[in-house]
């Protein structure tokens, strides 16, 4: 319960910061613009908080906290004063209502800028991506990359850790070939691979992009010996203690980590004889992993420990962190990249190369808001920005509800010279409703199945 608690109010904190960033920019230019903004609200429904400032213009803070908007003086919608005709939305110029417009999505792509220029300026820990191991006849396999080589870009874009790696590889969803370049283990000169995705297939909900390609991370190794318990858990009752090293399960001796999840997952409710190492004698104790449900139906057995893991090599571990000029480069080409990704998913949507199970909506926003508020700061802010350009470029999309339809209809006008009709917008709103209503629908069943 505490969890859905903290999921809850970390995607009600971030969903009121974007949608306040993405009314801002379009309160902002209007002002600018000499426009009269009657209202700037945070909400819909019944108001908690309200205060007006001395231009008139009303801030309310509503109770139901899924979006927000910003009320103009406009002719289309009320009736204007004639001394007020100057300050109506629809009386401005058409490269003024385009860039009232456009404040929007534009504020939602400087505050990833502004996010991720904060992370750096911070820090984000990270590890070099130096690949562990290569499955046999993968595609990676195939192509000739090799355990121990440090991965330096993907088609071109750099890629200093893994999370650089997995977006850069994502983009090519669809694709039929990827580039990559790496350094071979204990070389400084870099090779370039071509890897060949006509077969490549790639289920987000239930793969590892790098597992699919046949590639699998390097880690520290994993010792056998206890380094954390679970309060009350199997491990625990049986006398499990931290420090003890694991020797042998039901007199089959054990040299690895895997092993030992092996035997505690296939015994759900069955006892099993641990003989362990303390200090320098050997003990015995009887263990029984009780039984736990996946979310497949699986039955498996879990015992509420967890080993200590060795150091991870100090040359591949860094902290990605730049002073306050450098980090705007790397904040602007990271929230670049994310730009050109998303847009490339969407563009793949509309194709079909990419599947509309893979949508995501509010639950899994959720979950990822609150996950990412758990690791601290650093990864709320980047979560921030990963969903702001998200919201930016939604808002873009040509559908008349939308920032980017409204921008549909002022080209038209540029080119006719004339107003898009008001019926030929009426239609282009239902259309538009309709296909955001399906949308949503889509994005929620997908999250209830996820579950």
């Amino acid at each position: 319960m505490m969890g859905i608690l903290w999921n809850l109010g970390a995607f009600l904190v971030a969903l009121g910061i974007l949608i306040a960033v993405h009314e801002f920019g379009h309160f902002w230019v209007a002002r600018r613009c000499g426009v009269y903004v009657e209202r700037f609200s945070i909400g819909f429904g019944k108001p908690l908080w309200r205060r007006v400032d001395k231009q008139g213009t009303e801030y309310i803070l509503a109770m139901i906290p899924l979006g927000g908007y910003v009320k103009m003086l406009d002719e289309r919608v009320d009736t204007v004063p004639a001394e007020r005709r100057h300050q109506a939305f629809n009386n401005k110029s058409l490269w003024q209502r385009s860039a009232i417009v456009a404040a929007g999505p534009l504020a939602n792509f400087v505050f990833a800028i502004f996010a991720y220029w904060v992370v750096y300026l911070i820090g984000v820990p990270a590890v070099k991506p130096v690949i562990g191991e290569v499955a046999p006849q993968s595609i990676a396999a195939q192509a000739g990359i090799e355990s121990g080589m440090e991965l330096k870009s993907v088609s071109g874009i750099q890629t200093p850790d893994w999370e650089s790696v997995n977006m850069a590889m994502i983009s090519h969803i669809g694709d039929d070939e990827m580039t990559l370049t790496a350094v071979p283990s204990e070389e400084s000169y870099e090779k370039t691979f071509n890897l060949d995705l006509r077969n490549w297939s790639f289920d987000p909900e239930s793969e590892r992009i790098l597992t699919t390609l046949g590639l699998t991370p390097f880690s520290p190794p994993i010792t056998l010996e206890i380094g954390q318990l679970v309060d009350n858990g199997a491990a625990k009752k049986a006398g499990f203690e931290i420090g003890d090293t694991i020797v042998a399960i039901d007199k089959q001796p054990i040299t690895q980590w895997l092993q030992v999840v092996d035997a505690v997952r296939s015994s759900p409710d069955q006892a099993l004889t641990v003989q362990l190492r303390r200090g320098d004698e050997l003990v015995e104790a009887s263990l029984t992993p009780i039984s736990k449900e996946l979310p497949s139906g699986e039955w498996v057995g879990y015992a509420g420990f967890a080993p200590v893991m060795s150091e991870w090599p100090a040359d591949q571990r860094f902290v990605r962190q730049y002073g306050p000029i450098e980090a705007i480069g790397e904040a602007t080409g990271k929230t670049w990249q994310l730009v050109t990704l998303t847009f490339d998913m969407v563009t793949k949507l509309v194709t079909g190369d990419v599947a509309l199970k893979n949508l995501s909506g509010p639950i899994s926003i959720a979950k990822g808001a609150g996950t990412t508020a758990d690791y601290g700061i650093v990864y709320f802010l980047g979560f921030l920005a990963l969903i702001s350009v998200n919201l930016g470029i939604v808002n873009l999309l040509p559908l008349p509800v939308l920032d980017g339809g409204h921008l549909l209809f002022f080209a038209i006008e540029a080119v006719t010279r004339r107003p898009v009709s008001e019926r030929i917008q009426d239609l282009g709103y239902r259309l538009g409703s309709v296909i955001l209503v399906v949308l949503m629908a889509v994005a929620l069943i997908n999250d209830f199945t996820r579950l």
